[in-house]
């Protein structure tokens, strides 16, 4: 009886709450959301960290290369308007509000950045 109560509430929909409190509830319709709703979730960077700390000797020198590059490509955006082109910008391209870490963590998945420890 329980197991079939569970069942008949599996078909109707469900809302699913949203981390901004601003925004509405979305209703999800489990006959099409069924299986996506239960997948492996993705984690928070992408690309995936044990990708990135093959190209580094720990998580803390993957830190520091990344922030550095994560500094230069701000300091990019914030000359543009002055015309003074010091810093190098994204070697790849960016996304809609993209923030500089995460650029420079595509970039240094992809091999763009050559970097020695210790500087």
């Amino acid at each position: 009886m329980f197991v079939t109560s569970l069942t008949a509430k599996r078909q109707e929909n469900f809302y699913v709450s949203t981390p901004h409190a601003d925004t509405r509830l979305a209703a999800v319709d489990t006959d099409t959301a069924g299986a996506s709703a239960y997948d492996t979730p993705l984690g928070i960077t992408n690309p995936p960290i044990d990708e990135l700390l093959d190209r580094a000797s720990s998580k803390y020198a993957l830190v520091i290369y990344a922030a550095k590059r994560a500094r230069q490509i701000n300091d990019y955006y914030n000359q543009l308007g002055d015309g003074i082109l010091e810093y190098v910008g994204p070697l790849v391209e960016p996304g809609l509000q993209e923030k500089p870490l995460s650029i420079a963590m595509r970039e240094i998945h992809e091999d763009l950045l050559e970097h020695t420890e210790g500087e």
